[in-house]
């Protein structure tokens, strides 16, 4: 198709979005020709995008209901005196503290709060990346990157920069300056606060770098403390003033107990009891060791989950789980226990026996006699001895598992109630060195925990053939990452272990492991957001490259796979010409990432697809490249987000034979756990709760209307509108969307379609754009349907105001 009768078919497809009428008040007109064919909607566009970020798998969708099985998180942060820790392993230094890199670590002084003042210090950067510095006007902060309100000013060494930023559970940049400085040495930052204005000031120079006063929304006072990104940090000579006045300013702490963080120890006031992580571990860097000295009562560990959330448990649910357990002087008996939050109940309980000086895997079962949404679980010894703790874990059972996979089956239900059709697996967790296919099979007990991009204690017990298994039980198409970096002759197993007969070498393993016959693998993405870092040649040569190695490792071994590119798109980068001449005519598709919190976020959509589009014919005129929309991503998950997809699948409909889906992500969110920023899950969940946030459903309402045929249809007025029909013309189906603040009058004209029938069947998604469901209210925004009369072929309607609304019209 060429560029010319593309851009035709937008046009008579009406794209006026958004053009306002010039007088106000004036009723809107859609103009609908059915007979006029224009091009066919992808069959899987109804997609999500998971990742484990947020705790979409490990903590969520995957049915390990404790968190840490590995043990291999250590012992918690010192606490120092006066002082919050938030996250990392922060330590002293002469004259400051230290913190290892990860997903933004904060240290945040307890008082005073402070309206007017300043704080700085010497700020080193050993590795010289990341970044790292102080947050002023602190309020609300929790574990997460972004979690919390406030200012930034950090040092950026990479960049050589200074960035100003603001956060309310989320990131706004407010300035950025590049300033030279040393990227491993030391260098002085210093805030000066007044109210919402700040003044910042690099190496002890009079002249500021940042001279800010924040007039939107400011904040105007707060505590002050320190955080990175992802930065190995130090700092010295921190020195803090309220009001002019001095604040006292010192790191005192005690040595925190020997337990791994995400675990508590559990001991009788009467018992000698004292607990170590050892590096002896049946897998991984370490484990747990119970020391019971003397005395008496009980001496051991508890679970509550995800960031001790507790554990959801209905009476006479069934638990079954494993522990490996390794005794030095020990003979046992170990308890392992369901328990209410502080212990004081025991819902079910099981001793373990046979204990060794060898590593051993002992089974449990455990069922639960009452319900309580926030249990925990707990091992624990009542005599003298050593015991050494690994690999634990607590699954449930039968209908708690989704179509015997180990999926929690309240959120797989979800997914599939939803409507998707196809899901993609991939995100920035596959750029980790680590992430390689191998180490996610064979028992997951034995798959070795890795230092994730999101999460610095991975595990790998979810992994590719787990999600491919998901995707065939749950019957929709799937799509997975992989690391660009994997070897040829890996990538060829994997291929063979995914989709070979039973009778080759992988695949006869991948039968051994429960799955004698072949995956239904169709999709394999090569990369995820390759080369975001910079428009560099040389990396975007290199990623060409490898894209070429594993796609001819993947289709000497099975030709009928389509091979997705993920290059990161720069429409105005020379270097999109480069890649696309040496991959084309091998990759199927490019992986096009789009923004969706603005409720409007398809124009922008609409027009990348079409620029897009004109370059390939551009660069090959028989060009069969198309493209994926893997991730539509943003902060959001309210009905502006729920709007902003909506006008995305509109524009992907219009240009429905060069998209092959939209995965809107994230799919899924642990309410309340958003430790990365991406604040925008489809659906949420608690331990014992699942439900839809407004995105949810207005993909779910476009799933269920979905019909192959794009017809001619043009507007005049502030809507959004696609239709389309099946190929017997029995239905026709509108897809409108307002996102303005006021109902829409709208009159309708349709031709070529029989309208003997009045009854119209509406969907009807709409509400306040900051509105979400909560699990007091879970469904407070949720799809509202009815059936109207309207009768003839010029027939009136009124769209209410932020609404997505589908108007089905039968023969």
């Amino acid at each position: 198709m060429t560029k010319n009768i593309s851009r035709q078919l937008i046009a008579q497809c009406g794209f006026t979005l958004l053009a306002t009428l010039a007088a106000s008040g004036q009723t809107a007109r859609i103009t609908i020709d059915a007979a006029k064919v224009l091009n066919k909607i992808p069959a899987n566009l109804y997609g999500t995008c998971i990742e484990d970020v947020n705790h979409e798998i490990y903590g969520g969708l995957y049915d390990q209901r404790l968190y840490g099985d590995s043990f291999e998180e250590p012992a918690p942060s010192r606490q120092f005196k006066g002082w919050r820790t938030i996250k990392g392993e922060w330590g002293t230094i002469p004259g400051g503290v230290s913190v290892n890199a990860g997903e933004g670590y904060k240290l945040i002084k307890e008082t005073p709060v402070i309206q007017d003042g300043s704080i700085e210090a010497d700020i080193a950067f050993p590795k010289g990346s990341g970044v790292a510095g102080f947050i002023t006007h602190v309020n609300n902060a929790g574990p997460g990157a972004d979690n919390f309100d406030g200012y930034e000013i950090s040092l950026a060494p990479e960049r050589q920069a200074i960035v100003l930023g603001k956060h309310r559970k989320n990131f706004q940049s407010l300035k950025e300056v590049k300033v030279k400085f040393d990227k491993t040495g030391w260098t002085h930052l210093r805030v000066d606060i007044r109210g919402a204005h700040l003044t910042i000031y690099v190496n002890n120079e009079t002249k500021p770098v940042i001279d800010f006063t924040d007039t939107n929304n400011p904040l105007e006072a707060g505590s002050v403390g320190l955080r990175t990104f992802f930065a190995d940090a130090q700092f010295r000579g921190i020195k803090i003033k309220s009001d002019a006045v001095d604040v006292p300013v010192e790191f005192i702490s005690s040595k925190p107990l020997q337990v791994s963080s995400v675990w508590d120890a559990v001991s009788a006031p009467s018992a000698k009891v004292n607990f170590s992580l050892a590096d002896d571990a049946f897998n991984g860097k370490q484990a747990q060791v119970i020391e019971y000295l003397g005395g008496t009562g009980k001496a051991g560990l508890a679970n509550n989950g995800l960031n001790r959330w507790g554990i959801g448990v209905r009476r006479g649910q069934k638990f079954q789980g494993y522990i490996y357990l390794k005794a030095d002087q020990f003979k046992g008996p170990v308890t392992v226990a369901l328990q209410n939050a502080a212990g004081t109940k025991t819902y079910a309980t099981q001793q373990l026996s046979g204990l060794s000086s060898n590593w051993k895997k002992h089974a449990f079962n455990l069922t639960a006699n009452t319900t309580d949404g926030k249990a925990r679980f707990a091992v624990y010894i009542q005599n003298k001895g050593k015991l050494m703790l690994d690999q634990a874990v607590l699954m449930s059972t039968g209908k708690d598992q989704f179509k015997g996979l180990p999926l929690r089956a309240d959120i797989a239900n979800k997914m599939v109630e939803q409507g998707l059709n196809f899901v993609r697996y991939g995100g920035t967790m596959v750029n980790v060195p680590d992430y390689k296919w191998k180490n996610m099979v064979g028992p997951t007990e034995t798959r070795p925990p890795y230092k994730g991009h999101w999460y610095p204690y991975s595990s790998n017990k979810f992994g590719i053939n787990e999600f491919v298994a998901f995707c065939e039980a749950a019957g929709v198409e799937s799509a997975f990452a992989i690391n660009v970096e994997e070897t040829p002759q890996d990538v060829t197993d994997m291929v063979e272990y995914l989709t070979g007969d039973a009778t080759t070498t992988w695949g006869k393993k991948r039968a051994a492991a429960g799955h004698p016959k072949p995956y239904p693998v169709k999709y394999i993405e090569l990369g995820n957001e390759e080369v975001i870092w910079g428009d560099n040649p040389k990396d975007y040569v290199h990623y060409a490259e490898r894209f070429n190695i594993l796609y001819d490792a993947i289709h000497a071994k099975d030709p009928s796979i389509k091979v997705i590119c993920a290059a990161w798109w720069r429409p105005k980068s020379s270097n999109m010409e480069v890649v696309f001449k040496a991959i084309n005519g091998k990759a199927d598709y490019w992986d096009l990432h789009t923004d969706a919190d603005e409720a409007n976020a398809g124009a922008l959509v609409d027009k990348n697809l079409q620029n897009m589009r004109d370059l390939f014919l551009k660069w090959d005129p028989n060009t069969k490249m198309r493209i994926a929309i893997f991730e539509e991503n943003g902060g959001l998950h309210d009905q502006q987000r729920a709007l902003g997809h909506a006008t995305t699948l509109n524009a992907v409909r219009r240009h429905g034979d060069f998209v092959l889906t939209s995965c809107a992500a994230n799919g899924l969110q642990a309410l309340g756990q958003n430790d990365n920023g991406w604040d925008q899950g489809q659906i949420f969940f608690t331990p014992s709760q699942v439900w839809g946030m407004p995105p949810f459903y207005s993909g779910q309402m476009a799933a269920k209307a979905h019909q192959p045929l794009l017809v001619s249809s043009t507007t005049k007025g502030d809507l959004d509108v696609t239709v389309t029909r099946d190929e017997n013309s029995s239905e026709l189906i509108m897809h409108i969307i307002n996102i303005k603040e006021d109902e829409v009058k709208t009159n309708i004209d349709i031709k070529g379609f029989d309208r003997s029938n009045p009854a119209v069947k509406v969907a009807t998604l709409a509400g306040d754009l900051k509105a979400r469901n909560t699990p007091e209210q879970p469904t407070r925004t949720s799809t509202k349907e009815t059936t109207v009369q309207l009768t003839g072929n010029n027939v009136k309607y009124s769209f209410p105001a932020h609404s997505y609304t589908i108007l089905r019209f039968k023969k």
